[in-house]
């Protein structure tokens, strides 16, 4: 048998992969009650892999194995008596401090899902953190389509295309490649089969809502955490159907309520929006060709604050781990619904495959006033993505946006209805009294797109900064000295 250097095999892992999510450590080899790691290796299996070490504590401390021979042949068993189908693995001695141990090192499986079997039971499990868990529903049965080298847009439906129109697919597709979309190409792309039977992908395209997890809820909340719907929501939004309608309609959204500052050099003027616009779109392509459409009442959410945007998809990393784990300038592609995922590619909503994260990163850097703090994050666990955009113009360090002022800036004017404010609120006055004043009756939209501004800028200030959502708040002028 031949030994490998504990310190060095460690050493190397630990450059690949976190612990927690890839490894496990067993301080002695369990054959009476082998679930307790037999879990581990269906969970890799149907993951990204990873490595069971055996004979060493959670520290990190090896304890050694009194027989690595008879344990190394009692795993080899075990696998291939309770793990269906059999998964690809590495039995590899390690010594350290002339004590025998043992590393499992488990392939990413190809015929997802591995089950665990036995006692009468058959489980598939998956990595969530530092854990081996059953893995629900909808995931085993991702893991089905991804074994059978399926994906959900390609699977074909009871719906036929006649039945059916794509007058906004066939009109965004002349719009930004200047060639028409033609009947053949609804099979060429994958959006139908031969016979007319539309696929997922097709009936995700369609003019009508025929997915009923085709869905965006949007809301610009008051402030810098989620609260009540009904009370600290200044917009909100659902909306359903095709999923260009969708990308278009979670663009605008996040554009209504973003603002540009304006900001006059010596010779020429200085655009300093809130987020990228190219940084958005990537960001909901992004949600829309990766999430996954098999979970039942999902959708994906775009969460509007004074300092982020959070768009949230449905669905983790496609094969497992989390983006945490990865870099994302070297990451490979994987795409969970290639069909979409091609589409718009050819609509040119993508630029290259693989490669709008660095895009989404990359574009943000370009904005006027753009520093490290404000560079996008990216987070999934095993069932959502997330990304976050934050406003830069928000000032990170203070309470408020703000514009810097330098000796040759020149903010641009006021509106006409922030002067009526700054004029009325000479004396306290309550955010109704403000909107009656102005000639506003939805009252959100006047606080979001003429209060808070003037609050961001330091003109306007509340009488109880302590209590922003107070029935008794007011607004005041700020006196200029």
């Amino acid at each position: 048998m031949v030994f490998y250097n504990l310190k060095e095999r460690i050493s190397m892992i630990e450059q690949l992969i976190a612990e927690a999510t890839e490894c496990d450590f067993k301080v002695a080899l369990e054959i009476k009650k082998p679930k307790s790691w037999l879990k581990s290796v269906s969970a890799f299996s149907n993951g990204i892999g990873g490595t069971l070490f055996f004979g060493i504590s959670d520290d990190r401390k090896p304890i050694g194995l009194s027989d690595v021979q008879k344990d190394a042949e009692a795993i080899s068993r075990l696998i291939k008596e309770r793990i269906t189908p059999l998964p690809q693995f590495i039995l590899k001695p390690l010594q350290e401090d002339g004590k025998n141990l043992l590393a499992l090192e488990v392939s990413p499986g190809r015929s997802t899902p591995y089950y665990y079997k036995a006692d009468g039971v058959m489980e598939a499990y998956i990595r969530v953190g530092n854990e081996s868990i059953i893995a629900p529903d909808y995931i085993v049965n991702e893991l089905i389509l991804k074994g059978t080298n399926q994906s959900f847009d390609t699977l074909t439906t009871d719906a036929v295309k006649k039945d059916y129109s794509f007058t906004l697919l066939e009109a965004t597709y002349l719009e930004r490649t200047g060639l028409r979309f033609e009947p053949s190409d609804y099979v060429s792309f994958g959006l139908a089969d031969k016979n007319g039977v539309l696929t997922n992908a097709g009936k995700l395209m369609t003019d009508q809502h025929t997915v009923y997890n085709s869905r965006m809820f949007c809301t610009r909340w008051n402030g810098l955490e989620k609260g009540s719907i009904f009370d600290d929501a200044l917009d909100d939004k659902e909306y359903e159907g095709n999923l260009i309608y969708l990308l278009k309609s979670g663009s605008e959204f996040i554009r209504n309520n973003s603002k540009v500052r304006f900001v006059k050099e010596a010779q020429y003027r200085v655009d300093k929006p809130d987020y990228a616009e190219r940084a958005v779109t990537e960001a909901l392509v992004n949600a829309l060709i990766h999430r996954d459409y098999i979970v039942l009442g999902s959708e994906i959410h775009i969460d509007m604050f004074d300092d982020r945007v959070e768009i949230t998809s449905p669905g983790g990393m496609f094969g497992g781990g989390s983006i945490q784990e990865y870099d994302i300038y070297s990451i490979r592609s994987m795409r969970r619904n290639p069909v979409i995922a091609d589409l718009f590619h050819r609509m040119k909503y993508m630029e290259r495959r693989g490669s709008g994260l660095r895009k989404i990163v990359s574009e943000t850097e370009k904005l006027p006033g753009y520093t490290a703090a404000y560079k996008p994050e990216f987070s999934s666990t095993a069932t959502d993505f997330r990304v976050i955009l934050k406003n830069v113009n928000y000032n990170l360090e203070g309470d408020a946006h703000q514009v810097i002022h330098q000796v040759t800036h020149q903010v641009i004017e006021l509106s006409t209805v922030s002067k009526q404010i700054l004029a009325f609120c000479t004396t306290p006055k309550s955010k109704k009294e403000l909107a009656v004043f102005c000639g506003f009756k939805d009252l959100r939209n006047f606080t979001l797109k003429h209060i808070n501004p003037l609050l961001e800028s330091g003109q306007l200030e509340m009488t109880i900064p302590d209590k922003p959502k107070s029935r008794n708040q007011k607004y005041i002028t700020v006196r200029s000295e």
